[in-house]
């Protein structure tokens, strides 16, 4: 993305509260992240866009936790796409960037040339939450549901979290002229949490709820996307009856935590033998990120658990 296209809320989550009802929500922009996601692969068409909304979901989602660590986001299918996975890491400390990664696994010979979410079959979404040494991971899965992936995980937080939620995303690659194709994302996430304090909001029933997902349908894709209008004034135009509160940006960058050290850690409960036989012709061993395509390339004399034995047991 050049220097002209970048504007100021270009990879950033902003959270809100509407403070006439018991809501919250993000609006989020990937752009940059998801050149960074996507250029370390050459996804098809289909297996992009699915990419995308996961990402932009991963993000929404992510920001949305009090994380300490990492949110991870996988759907798992029997369809031509396979699985897609993302990972969002909270930033450690306060001002530093959240990092998200993502990628996909499919069969090439199974695309058709319909819609993206067709190449997904029966199949589930899940929700994985590792906040780190001394807790326990938290792991929530419900059924993918026709539509988008933005409707099974709309689905998953009704279904696991009674948190009636709604998602409206919007992305693609912007061709202006006399600029490199670049893409952009954007999107805004919904959530009714249960009344904290009063009886008066829970008395509404349900209308409050539908009437932000009315102003929430009026959205188009260049108020999502476009250079011109802040998520602040996008908010204010939507729900300017309802009193948006908004907080700070989260910045959000493109990252991953694959390393050699990383590499020789996971092959470490593998003996010798093991190791032989993950030798190549070459007399190496190799080991690719699929988050990154990184590529590692090391001696197998000096990986395996048998690697730091003395020479003489």
């Amino acid at each position: 993305m050049t220097l002209g296209t970048k504007i100021a809320w270009d990879d950033t989550v902003l959270p809100f509260q509407l403070d006439a009802t018991d809501m919250r929500g993000r609006v989020v922009r990937l752009d940059g992240v998801l050149d960074g996601i996507l250029r370390q692969h050459a996804y098809p068409p289909q297996v992009e866009a699915l990419v995308a909304e996961m990402a932009l979901l991963t993000a929404l989602i992510g920001q949305t936790v009090k994380l300490r660590w990492k949110l991870s986001l996988q759907v798992q299918s029997k369809g031509a796409v396979r699985m897609i996975a993302t990972d969002y890491y909270a930033p450690q400390t306060e001002g530093e960037p959240a990092r998200i990664r993502a990628y996909a696994s499919f069969d090439a010979d199974r695309l058709t040339d319909g819609a993206p979410i067709d190449q997904v079959g029966e199949g589930y979404f899940a929700v994985l939450i590792d906040q780190g040494k001394g807790s326990q991971p938290y792991q929530g899965i419900a059924p993918l549901v026709s539509g988008s992936l933005s409707d099974s995980a709309e689905a998953y937080f009704m279904q696991s979290e009674q948190l009636p939620t709604r998602f409206k995303l919007s992305f693609g690659r912007s061709t202006v002229p006399g600029e490199p194709e670049h893409w952009r994302a954007g999107g805004i996430m919904l959530q009714h949490l249960p009344p904290a304090t009063g009886q008066a909001k829970a008395d509404d029933g349900d209308e409050p709820w539908n009437r932000v997902n009315i102003l929430l349908d009026t959205v188009d894709e260049l108020e999502l996307i476009g250079p011109s209008l802040p998520p602040t004034d996008l908010l204010l135009r939507l729900f300017h009856e309802e009193s948006p509160r908004v907080y700070d940006t989260q910045p959000v960058r493109f990252g991953c935590t694959c390393s050699e050290d990383r590499v020789r850690q996971s092959l470490s409960i593998y003996s010798a033998r093991d190791i032989e036989k993950m030798t190549t012709d070459e007399g190496t061993v190799t080991a690719d990120c699929q988050f990154c395509s990184a590529h590692y390339v090391l001696d197998p004399a000096t990986v395996g658990f048998d690697a730091a034995k003395p020479v003489d047991e």
